[in-house]
């Protein structure tokens, strides 16, 4: 039986992807699949990890697919899930690697709580450029069946890193969780319908799982409208929510996480990767907010946390002040945006 099913979109990684594709030949759980999906990269990474596994005891549990065409990680990653055998599916970006027990770890706990729907490590956030790692906490709950306390605990203080946990693929099944189709925050989008969906969770506290901060990168790449595509993915994760009837049953929460993640972050991503960023299109910004959760000033989470109720007012009242703070603010702090 296969234990855990891990899934990883390529493109262009050929740099990084022997090092990823090493540390899954030597995870300790045996029970795997490594499920590469090939997105059309204009290298040879592909070939790489072939020629890399050539040969190894467990080149038979790696599974290449290639699909009609180009399609971004997010849909790469779906393209892959109905491939997946496995009781548990994980997600690697090919340019990352993790820890040899990562699996192992994970999985045994999962069981050992009785099968959870969700699983967990830490992150550790790498630079290439020299700066010391990050590592990057999940709160705490306590492991087993999420009562609603601790949900709602988890959804107002989770990392989104997707990719540190392992899901049980019936849970995925059922709930028809996916990525959507904007190449933006489509991390953000999954998770989050995955902690909503989940019935019971466990976890392991070490970073296991090492994200690689490169220059160039998709995620530190300047690109003026990306901001759209983040609008796009939080839009389609409010309506999926609602569609499967679980959004009222954590409408808080839910409402938060769109306020910081998709209204703020797609803010501070147009003002810093814009030369010349325009009041209209910050309005234009606040008025997806408006459409979205019309009632967030009266948010609980949002009203006990001052530092987003000011920047709220500067960028209702001092929209000049906020372009210049911003940038300042994402320098200083190491913002990905």
């Amino acid at each position: 039986m296969i234990k855990v099913s891990v899934i990883l979109p390529v493109y262009g990684v050929a740099q990084y992807i022997e090092k990823c594709a090493q540390s899954l030949l030597d995870q300790t759980l045996q029970d795997m699949e490594f499920i590469f999906v090939d997105d059309h990269g204009p290298d040879n990474s592909i070939d790489l990890v072939k020629q890399l596994i050539a040969g190894h005891t467990r080149e038979h549990q790696f599974v290449f697919l290639k699909p009609e065409h180009n399609m971004g990680a997010g849909l790469a990653r779906n393209y892959g899930i109905p491939h997946a055998q496995g009781e548990y599916l994980a997600f690697v970006d090919s340019d990352d690697w993790v820890e040899p027990r990562m699996f192992e770890s994970l999985y045994n706990e999962a069981k050992k709580q009785g099968g959870s729907d969700l699983c967990y490590c830490q992150i550790s956030k790498d630079y290439t450029d020299g700066q010391p790692s990050e590592i990057l906490k999940n709160p705490e709950i306590a492991s087993g069946p999420m009562t609603a306390e601790s949900k709602r605990y988890f959804l107002t203080h989770y990392v989104s890193m997707f990719s540190t946990y392992i899901y049980k693929k019936e849970m995925v099944v059922r709930g028809e969780l996916h990525f959507p189709e904007s190449r933006s925050a489509d991390d953000s989008f999954f998770i989050t319908s995955a902690l909503v969906m989940a019935q019971s969770m466990a976890h392991v506290d070490e970073p296991f799982y090492h994200y690689m901060i490169r220059p160039g990168s998709v995620t530190t790449t300047k690109d003026s409208v990306k901001y759209q595509r983040r609008l796009a993915t939080f839009s389609s994760m409010m309506a999926f929510l609602k569609e499967k009837g679980v959004y009222e049953g954590n409408k808080d929460e839910i409402d938060f996480i769109y306020l910081k993640k998709g209204y703020f972050s797609s803010v501070f991503n147009y003002v810093s990767n814009s030369t010349e960023p325009k009041k209209t299109t910050l309005n234009e910004i606040r008025d997806e907010l408006l459409r979205q959760v019309p009632d967030y000033a009266h948010n609980p989470y949002f009203k006990k946390k001052w530092s987003l109720r000011l920047l709220d007012m500067i960028l209702r009242h001092c929209k000049g002040l906020a372009m210049k703070l911003i940038p300042v603010y994402v320098r200083k702090t190491n913002q990905v945006v």
